[in-house]
């Protein structure tokens, strides 16, 4: 492999094969800018997340199965009177001319029910109404926002009630609306703030140029990809367009810094830059290419998720690092033997200058720990012991609406409703029995019964029947909100009993649990399955990787140790800082396993890098003096580095989305973990205490 890619390398360094490349890359950019499609093109807000084979999907199912007007995208429209009580006959010419709306599919005729059914849809104050309708099931998210845009003109029209449009088709078209003007926001603001960090740490405006008009040239490919991709059918996610976005600039910029120092280093040793390109490369191309390999691996492990966002993840994220690791090895390369020297003006390196100043903080860095190895190690590893403690603090929100915006109309909605009804209200859950044989009234009142005395539960009802009588379905409502933890233990814990329930009623037949809260359940314990399964692939994978790489098996041990400890003490001081500067005291739980994969993947760059060297070294000095070599080396490349990429994650706090948020400032708090404590100061001091000298290495030193 080692070999294959220095003939690629070397044939890219040479003059002739750089203008080849260059123009290659151009011609393919150019290609697929004019002839495919945009990936945002097919981007969506909605993905099915929870397995086809989960409980609540198969009660769901059997639900549109026996009750057909089930199908359809509900929406709730919040009226509210600022002022005084809400009147039926203010609703009336309302809900006529949104019944006229293209795309609904039914609305609850309010204003023609008998007064003892209407008040339920009204608050215990009069001030507020919600109005139940059913959006046709085949509408996209933009022809969603178009028939809500029109139900929003017409109650301007006709009244001076506010409304806010919360249920399913709202939170659609408000995350449509959220992540079309957050995509613009998070390219600009990524572009911009590598390119001001670039230039305050290089002090070049050419050094700062170059990876970003590289990231260009991949970002462009890679949305054109995608946009194939979309047309073939893949579903893109626009939150998992948008981490993948962060991902392609950041690993870009990683691996061109790792290009360009080394070329800087040998530019002191080579009067060609070609040859000095060819050098840097031989040396450096393996690394990069491996760094990128194992991110891509790490992706192409979510493949046996089961989760759908997590899934969706792998060809997204495995095309846009394919494509990378190409760039790393053709594109990088190329630009800078384009520039040569010039790239670093004011500061052009020449032939014979000193490559490592002995003086600088990470030589002392380097110094330090291989003198107090022992020192070094317990000091990191206290610290990274008591971020890690925080981890049993950790509290995690099921309420993807506590998720967006305070003043999203959606959430808006959403909360008036949490506040003037029955919390419980919010999402019932819909309750089916399947039996054998038709049903009595007596053995209904008796179900309806049994489920009203279960734990947590505030109301049972029924809500229609089959003409056979075998199959009915009841609202269950519970006493707190349906996305409370508590209140999803309930269900479980219900579902689980479900047999002896039936049995207590005498009742041969199935229960079936379907709406949010059942959704909810499923999702926990898919998540759940998942973080278990993707830590475990992904960790002996990119183990596996790490034993090829080294030829060492005790070396990866360590190796990936400090990785999954890191880790741990990224979520766990990430979490601890969110609540202490933000007020964020909850976390989704995707949180973990989007910080797992990312953290990991990108993290083991910087060991990567790190131990390449150290390798390097270790060929002609004793392992002290290798490691402190190492460090002087790589450390402020991968310093710069890890800042920008700390950085570049943490432009995902611009996003309107708390999870985005909160992911993006947990991967940065960790990448600083890793760029600092543990590829500067912990993993070093474990080579020296656990790796001996190579018997000519300690021949060499007594000489």
């Amino acid at each position: 492999m080692n070999s294959f890619l220095i003939s690629i390398t070397d044939r890219v360094s040479s003059k002739r094969g750089m203008w080849i490349t260059l123009g290659v890359w151009l011609v393919v950019t150019l290609l697929l800018a004019v002839f495919a499609p945009s990936a945002k093109d097919y981007e969506t807000s909605s993905i099915d997340s929870i397995p086809a084979d989960a409980k609540s999907v198969i009660a769901q199912e059997k639900v549109d199965q026996y009750f057909e007007n089930n199908d359809g995208i509900p929406a709730i429209l919040v009226f509210q009177s600022k002022h005084e009580t809400v009147e039926l006959s203010q609703l009336e010419p309302i809900i006529e001319e949104i019944s006229k709306v293209e795309g609904i599919k039914e609305i609850v005729p309010l204003t023609k029910m008998p007064p003892q059914a209407s008040v339920n849809f009204f608050s215990e104050d009069q001030s507020t109404v919600i109005l139940p309708l059913i959006f046709e099931a085949s509408l996209v998210a933009k022809e969603l926002r178009t028939a809500q845009e029109q139900i929003n003109e017409i109650a301007d029209k006709s009244t001076d009630l506010t409304l806010n449009i919360t249920g399913p088709a709202g939170i659609a078209v408000d995350s449509l609306n959220l992540f079309s003007r957050a995509d613009i926001v998070l390219l600009l603001s990524t572009v911009g703030l590598i390119l001001i960090l670039l230039i305050i740490i290089y002090r070049s405006p050419l050094l700062a140029l170059i990876p970003l008009l590289a990231a260009a040239f991949v970002y462009e490919v890679v949305n054109q990809t995608l946009g194939i991709m979309g047309k073939a059918g893949l579903l893109l996610n626009n939150q998992t367009l948008s981490i993948m976005t962060i991902l392609l600039f950041a690993a870009v910029i990683d691996y061109s810094l790792f290009v360009f120092s080394r070329y800087r280093e040998e530019l002191k040793h080579f009067e060609s830059k070609h040859d000095a390109m060819k050098e840097a490369m031989r040396h450096t191309g393996m690394p990069v290419f491996f760094s990128g390999g194992t991110v891509l691996a790490a992706m192409l492990v979510l493949f046996f998720a089961e989760f759908g966002e997590y899934r969706n993840f792998a060809p997204i994220f495995a095309t846009a690092m394919l494509i990378i690791m190409v760039a790393s090895i053709t594109l990088v390369p190329a630009l800078f033997a384009l520039f040569g020297r010039k790239s670093f003006w004011p500061k052009i390196p020449k032939v014979g200058g000193d490559t490592v100043k002995s003086q600088s903080i990470w030589s002392r860095t380097g110094q330090f720990v291989v003198n107090r190895p022992v020192l070094s190690a317990a000091a990191i590893g206290l610290i990274l012991l008591a971020s890690a403690l925080n981890m049993f603090n950790l509290n995690y929100e099921f309420d993807t609406m506590k998720s967006f915006p305070e003043d999203m109309p959606s959430r808006l909605g959403y909360e008036i409703v949490e506040e003037k009804f029955e919390k419980g209200d919010l999402a019932p859950t819909t309750v089916l029995f399947e039996g054998k044989e038709p049903i009595t009234g007596e053995q209904q009142a008796k179900l309806l019964n049994k489920l009203t005395e279960q734990p947590r539960v505030e109301s049972v009802r029924p809500n229609g029947s089959t003409e056979d009588q075998k199959v009915i379905q009841f609202n269950l409502t519970f006493k707190e909100s349906p996305y409370a933890v508590k209140t999803m233990d309930a269900l479980e814990n219900l579902r689980d009993k479900s047999d002896e329930l039936l049995a207590s009623t005498n009742l041969v037949g199935d229960l079936h649990f379907a709406g949010e809260t059942a959704k909810k359940v499923d999702d926990r314990a898919t998540n759940n399955r998942d973080l278990v399964v993707i830590v475990l692939l992904e960790s002996i994978l990119i183990f596996a990787m790490l034993v090829v790489m080294t030829r060492s098996f005790k070396m990866p041990i360590y190796m990936m140790g400090t990785i999954l400890v890191s880790f741990l003490a990224a979520v766990g001081l990430g979490m601890f800082l969110s609540s202490l500067f933000f007020d964020i005291d909850t976390i989704s739980n995707r949180v973990p396993l989007y910080s797992f994969v990312f953290l990991v993947a990108l993290g083991i760059d910087y060991n990567i890098i790190l131990i390449s060297r150290f390798m390097e070294e270790r060929k002609k000095f004793p392992v002290k003096k290798a490691v402190e070599i190492a460090v002087a080396s790589t450390g402020g490349v991968i310093s710069s580095a890890g800042i920008i990429l700390a950085a570049t994650f943490a432009v995902l706090m611009t996003q309107p989305i708390q999870l985005l948020f909160v992911f993006g400032f947990i991967v940065a708090v960790g990448i600083l973990l890793d760029t600092f404590l543990i590829r500067g100061i912990l993993l070093p001091a474990l080579i020296v205490l656990l790796e001996k000298d190579y018997p000519s290495a300690e021949k060499e030193a007594n000489l």
